[in-house]
C-alpha cells in the first residue's frame, strides 16, 4: 500500500474493445483511501490517453498481465464493457493477491467462465463486486421498504424488458437485461426455472441464425425472445425484447405487480425514476388512482441527491467493495449474484435449445447457441 491507510487500484482497461465501461476507471477519484498507481491498455494511444486521465502516479503497461505481476495491487477496476477478457482478467488479478475487483456487466460469456471465475476469487480470497449500479441506490432501498412493509401486498408478478432499439433481442438481454435481471432476483428471490422462445423475425431461432456477437459476447443469435422465470418466493418473472420496437419515453425497466398495487423502476443507475400505484386492478384508467413519484427520500417527497447517477452509483459500489474486504463479507452485488444473472441469461437460450422449462442452476455450463442441432 502506499501507506497502511490506502488502498493502491489498478485500472485494467482496453480502448476499442470495451474502453473504461461507465467510469469504472475515474470512479477512483472519489473514493477515499484509494489511489491509482497503474493502467493497462493494449491500445497505445488509448494507453496514453488513459495515463493522462488517470493522474500522474498511474503507471501504464499495454500487458495487464505484467502490470499485475509488476505492480501487485489491492484494487483492481476490470472496465471493458465486451465480455471476452472478463474471465481472464480476474482469474489473473485473483493469482495475483488483489483484494477486491470491480467489473463491469455482464460478467462473462458463459457458465463455464463464471464457474472458474467464481473457483479462482474463492480460492484466493478475492472480492469481486460486478457493476449493478442501481443495487446501490437508495431508491431501490425504499422501493424495497414499501415491498417489505406489504404497501403492494404480495408480489405476484415481475414485468422487465430491454432498450429493444438496434440491439434488441439476444443483445439487449445480454447488455441491459442483465441490469432487469438482476432487479429480479435481488426484489424476488433467486430464479428456479425459466421458459423461453428466441426469434429470428418470425422464424424459431435455428443454428444457422447463431453469429459471432458483437461486444464479445460470443455465440449469439435472435432479435425477439420472451422469457418467464419462477422465483422461489413463488412469484413469476418475466423479460422481453423485440429489436426495433422501443419507444420515447423508453420501456426500458421493470414493473413488479403486486395484489394491492405496482411498483415501476425506470432505466438504471443510482438514480433511477421510480413510481408507486396503490391500485390493486393495476388500471389507473378503471380506478382513478395516480402514480405516485419515489425518491432517495420516501414516497411523494422531492429528490434531494444531484450528479451523474452511473457515477454515484459506481462510487457507492467501490465503497461497498472496500467494507466487504474490511469485514470479510460478501459486496451488495457479488461475484454469486452475477453468476445467477449469467444463469438467468443462459437459462433463455437453454430454453429454447432444448424445446421445454430448464430447472436453474443450468446442468449445461457451455453457450447453449453452441449446441444447438
Amino acid at each position: 500500500m502506499a501507506n497502511e491507510d490506502t488502498y493502491r487500484v489498478a485500472v485494467l482497461g482496453h480502448t476499442g474493445r470495451g474502453n473504461y465501461g461507465h467510469g469504472l476507471d475515474t470512479v477512483w477519484k472519489d473514493v477515499g483511501g484509494t489511489q491509482v498507481v497503474a493502467v493497462a491498455d493494449a491500445d497505445p494511444e488509448g494507453l496514453e490517453q488513459a495515463v493522462n486521465r488517470l493522474g500522474p502516479a498511474a503507471k501504464g503497461f499495454a500487458d495487464y498481465r505484467k502490470l499485475l505481476e509488476e505492480i501487485r495491487p489491492d484494487l483492481v477496476s476490470i472496465a471493458p464493457r465486451w465480455l471476452d477478457q472478463h474471465a481472464a482478467m480476474v482469474i489473473a488479478a485473483a493469482e495475483a493477491g488483489v483484494k477486491g475487483i470491480y467489473l463491469e456487466k455482464p460478467m462473462c460469456r458463459d457458465l463455464a467462465e463464471a464457474d472458474a471465475m467464481v473457483e479462482a476469487c474463492e480460492k484466493h480470497g478475492t472480492k469481486v463486486a460486478i457493476a449493478f449500479q442501481t443495487r446501490y441506490s437508495p431508491i431501490l432501498q425504499r422501493v424495497n421498504d414499501l415491498i417489505d412493509d406489504d404497501v403492494i401486498g404480495e408480489p405476484l408478478e415481475f414485468r422487465a424488458r430491454g432498450k429493444e432499439d438496434r440491439r434488441g433481442g439476444g443483445e439487449d438481454l445480454w447488455v441491459l437485461g442483465s441490469h432487469m435481471l438482476n432487479l429480479v432476483h435481488y426484489l424476488g428471490g433467486a430464479p428456479i426455472w425459466c421458459s423461453a422462445r428466441v426469434y429470428q423475425d418470425r422464424q424459431l431461432v435455428a443454428k444457422e441464425h447463431v453469429v459471432d456477437g458483437p461486444e464479445g459476447i460470443g455465440p449469439l443469435a435472435g432479435n425477439r425472445l420472451t422469457a418467464m422465470y419462477g422465483l422461489e418466493s413463488g412469484a413469476s418473472a418475466y423479460f422481453g425484447s423485440w429489436r426495433g420496437h422501443g419507444s420515447r419515453p423508453s420501456r426500458f425497466g421493470l414493473q413488479i405487480y403486486g395484489s394491492k398495487g405496482v411498483i415501476e423502476i425506470h432505466e438504471v443507475g443510482y438514480l433511477p425514476k421510480a413510481f408507486l400505484l396503490e391500485d390493486p386492478s393495476w388500471s389507473p384508467g378503471r380506478s382513478g388512482k395516480s402514480w405516485e413519484p419515489i425518491s432517495s427520500q420516501g414516497l411523494g417527497k422531492p429528490e434531494t441527491i444531484e450528479g451523474n447517477s452511473h457515477h454515484l452509483g459506481n462510487v457507492a459500489a467501490c465503497e461497498d467493495l472496500i467494507r466487504a474486504i474490511t469485514g470479510d463479507v460478501q459486496p451488495e452485488a457479488s461475484i454469486y449474484e452475477g453468476r445467477v444473472n449469467t444463469e438467468m441469461i443462459a437459462g433463455v437460450f437453454e430454453s429454447h435449445r432444448l424445446g421445454r422449462t430448464v430447472s436453474l442452476p443450468l446442468e449445461n455450463r457451455a453457450n447453449p447457441l453452441t449446441l444447438l442441432s
